[in-house]
């Protein structure tokens, strides 16, 4: 059993004791710890702070200990219920609150919940802001209300549909080409909140939507990270159904990935590189993603005149970067479309009406699009290392042995080839060092990934 408490939240498994699993007592502490930090950014005399939950089996309880933890400092609580992370992060500014607090795991198994921490934009914190949550949850310092002084909870079950109401008032989301288009699509919702969000959304867009997993009851039928390898009935769903594609999302709905008309994936990285294709089209500029995501953002960005540039894994950090270079679009290759037009956050809501614009102009099939793009191929592998070992030192070395090829550090190893490129970084949870490569085949990538794999070994003498 687990529980990590990093700058950008704490997540864990449920049960177990109290420092080792996300245990009630640990959900009470920090969210007490995230809602005395709110109170000393400003002095005023009302906060409000937004909280919406996954599907999991545990989000109910948690979410409950949460919010009468706020409560229990004085603060309002806008209570939306089952809903997505991009959900929050819009409702966040429209209540005017001081912050939002998403109850989901993300991609994680069902055993698993988190809180995720945004500020007063709908934004997830950064480090410094992270850094002083954890220290003030192990002060024990927080300064509960008086028994006049305690906040409110309002729930408000609508946000799901202003969120869409949001996305189909977008300027580049063309509702009537859509609509035209007579599109038919498998949607997994893992059986989480995708399973509510992603059906409405299609079908406001006149598209008709097959539901598979699509009940938010938590308990996931397969694996919840959308990867080829856990999709097997939807694209099984795809085929019988002789729709025009399948759509898979995480069970918080900020992760997108999409399935061609014959059963295939698209391809997770693919999701923001075709997004990306259409929005450059019609607002021409610069875009950016995270240091691990495909080069061939890099090729679409520049065919349309603009610059890429990657950031450090992290979507604060993309946000970041995207924000200093005004980017019109960006990322995470792992099917996280960020558009500015909207708000600073991955929203899988946004990326698919950005889809279905480019699929309904373009008037082609979702293989024909996928084969428009360059083709990459990526491998994902880690190392296990023994608890102590030096892995700063250990990428130093390789950063040393590859200077005469282009590299980059900000975060990790990333060392460029001329048909590749290898990125190396350490986890900041357990003791590995995660190697992704990209390459013009799947066998080069792999036989690139091993190579990395041999040498960081032979340096740490495993």
């Amino acid at each position: 059993m687990t529980l990590i408490k990093s700058i950008s939240g704490i997540r864990g498994t449920i049960g177990g004791p109290v420092d080792d699993n996300l245990t009630p007592i640990d959900a009470v502490k920090f969210a007490a710890a995230y809602g005395t930090w709110l109170k000393q950014q400003r002095q005023k005399d009302n906060y409000i702070v937004v909280v919406g939950r996954d599907a999991r089996i545990s989000g109910e309880m948690i979410q409950n200990l949460v919010m009468n933890t706020l409560v229990g400092l004085g603060i309002h609580v806008i209570d939306l219920g089952l809903s997505t992370t991009p959900t929050v992060e819009i409702a966040v500014p429209l209540e005017h609150a001081d912050g939002g607090i998403i109850l989901t795991a993300s991609h994680n198994p069902k055993e698993w919940n988190a809180l995720k921490l945004l500020n007063a934009k709908g934004e997830f914190l950064n480090g410094a802001e992270g850094q002083k949550i954890l220290e003030i949850a192990e002060s024990n310092t927080m300064n509960f209300a008086e028994v006049d002084d305690l906040g409110k909870i309002t729930v408000n079950d609508a946000y799901i549909d202003i969120h869409i109401d949001e996305v189909l008032d977008l300027e580049l989301v063309n509702v009537q080409a859509i609509k035209d288009a007579n599109f038919k699509v498998v949607v997994d919702g893992v059986n989480s909140t995708g399973g509510i969000a992603i059906p409405l959304l299609l079908e406001r867009l006149g598209v008709e939507p097959v539901k598979l997993y699509c009940d938010p009851t938590g308990h996931f039928p397969h694996n919840p990270e959308p990867l080829k390898e856990h999709l097997g009935d939807l694209a099984k769903a795809v085929v019988k159904e002789h729709a025009d594609f399948g759509i898979v999302v995480d069970p918080d709905v900020d992760r997108l990935a999409f399935m061609d008309e014959t059963g295939e994936m698209f391809g997770e990285e693919y999701t923001l590189v075709a997004c990306a294709d259409y929005v450059l089209s019609k607002t021409p500029g610069n875009t950016v993603s995270n240091m691990s995501s495909t080069r061939a953002l890099r090729d679409v960005t520049e065919k349309h005149g603009g610059t890429y540039e990657a950031s450090a894994v992290g979507e604060v950090n993309v946000v970041t970067l995207m924000k200093k270079n005004n980017v019109v679009i960006g990322g995470e290759g792992n099917g996280g479309i960020i558009y500015p037009d909207s708000h600073y956050g991955r929203d899988a809501l946004v990326g698919v009406a950005l889809f279905l614009s480019l699929l309904a102009e373009k008037k082609m099939k979702v293989s024909e699009l996928r084969a428009s793009y360059p083709n990459y191929f990526m491998s994902k592998k880690k190392i296990q290392l023994t608890p102590g070992l030096d892995v700063d030192g250990i990428l130093s070395t390789m950063e040393s042995n590859y200077s005469h090829e282009k590299l980059t550090t900000i975060d990790g190893v990333k060392i460029d080839f001329s048909d590749s490129w290898v990125h190396l970084r350490k986890s900041n949870t357990e003791p590995i060092i995660r190697i992704y490569t990209e390459a013009p085949s799947q066998e080069a990538a792999d036989t690139l990934a091993d190579r990395f794999i041999a040498e960081i070994k032979a340096i740490a003498n495993i």
